[in-house]
């Protein structure tokens, strides 16, 4: 499909594909595949998924079960986050498709413009990236009623800093409810509107028809207080790799369960709370270091500007820290001080021994940071 005034050998345009007669109706089943949609490779290559029509459709409609996010006919989305990711190809436009709202289509993210667009077209629905959010944020000149429309606004595909939350708040009166998924869920696992309102860092409750565990490395569920990896069963869970039986079989297990390779802990209230991946779990003389905890308290330094953990081979402990750190324009700022800064708000061992600088960091097409590209 071309855009309106493009021509594409062998595309129509977009006009000629509303105005013309609708297409036949196919019959699909439940189990047959419908998408290969890539994983975003923060533990590793990305791999092809495959995704039916029934886990498609069943995440669609668990998202609708519950009353506090359903979207209505008369919704007006908006479309920024591109259809080659999960999020944008099943919430940002399966969604409307299914509740038969409206969708604003945006050819590519611009603050200024999508802040304008939302206020002209009164978009009521805003699934959007945490650095989306940001930038909205950040918008010079901004009046603070242009999100006057947006009765819902949610956040997903990274983790949402819970100053970006608060900020988009306090400027333009709009809460953020984070959620989490991941492409092998079709996509969307928890949100934070299942428990009633936003809390920093929290990433909620699984939604209606999801059962969620918290498992330790020997397939226990843990005690309360403790992390755990996060597994997920239900009929948005995926049928496997294409093509690769052997990691199929590694986050898939016998009866069903989806090993996420996530890290959470759940709080006395029922929020869980993302911890880190398990594979970028750093062993420092048997302890766990999770690098997003070392990476938060980085970022609590006013010279830094973006910070990054990974564990690095060490002789004695086995592993060690080691900090990529990037300044903020003009700040001034050496290894040592970094590690005294730590030092002096982490336990011993979770301290980096080793920090180096850089002029920017490696992330993915909706923000996650890429630490596999550090090592």
């Amino acid at each position: 499909m071309a855009a309106e005034g493009s021509r594409v050998e062998g595309a129509e345009e977009y006009g000629e594909l509303v105005e013309g007669p609708p297409a036949d109706t196919v019959a699909r089943a439940d189990a047959n595949l419908a998408v290969l949609m890539f994983t975003a490779g923060t533990g590793g290559d990305p791999k092809p998924a495959m995704l039916t029509h029934g886990n498609l459709v069943a995440n669609l409609e668990q998202v609708q079960a519950f009353a506090g996010q359903v979207m209505h006919a008369e919704d007006v989305g908006i479309a920024i986050i591109p259809f080659f990711h999960i999020f944008g190809l099943n919430v940002v436009l399966g969604l409307p498709l299914l509740a038969g709202a409206s969708l604003v289509l945006v050819e590519r993210f611009d603050a200024d413009a999508t802040l304008s667009l939302i206020a002209e077209r009164g978009v009521t629905i805003v699934a959007g990236t945490p650095h989306m959010y940001a930038a909205w944020a950040a918008v010079d000149g901004a009046k603070g009623d242009e999100l006057r429309s947006v009765r819902l606004a949610v956040s997903g595909a990274s983790p949402l800093p819970a100053e970006v939350g608060q900020a988009m708040e306090d400027r333009f009166g709009v809460p953020l409810w984070e959620g989490y998924g991941l492409t092998e869920a079709a996509p969307i696992v928890t949100s934070s509107l299942m428990l009633g309102r936003p809390r920093p860092g929290a990433i909620g409750g699984p939604l209606p028809g999801v059962e969620l565990r918290l498992v330790d490395s020997n397939g226990q569920e843990t005690l309360l207080g403790d992390a755990g990896e996060i597994w997920v069963k239900g009929p948005n869970v995926f049928a496997g790799y294409w093509n690769d039986p052997a990691s199929t079989a590694r986050v898939l297990t016998p009866d069903g369960w989806l090993r996420t390779g996530d890290v959470a802990v759940a709080d006395e209230d029922g929020y869980l709370h993302i911890v880190d991946r398990a594979k970028d779990l750093i062993l420092v003389l048997g302890f766990n270091v999770y690098p997003a905890e070392v990476e938060e308290t980085l970022m609590r330094h006013p010279a830094i500007a973006e910070a990054a953990a990974v564990g690095v081979p060490h002789p004695s402990s086995g592993e060690t820290v080691k900090a990529i750190v990037v300044l903020e324009p003009g700040a001034r700022l050496d290894a040592s001080e970094v590690i005294d800064y730590c030092a002096e708000r982490l336990a011993r061992y979770k301290c980096p021994t080793q920090v180096t600088f850089a002029t920017s960091l490696p992330h993915g097409r909706t923000g996650k940071l890429l630490r596999r590209a550090l090592h």
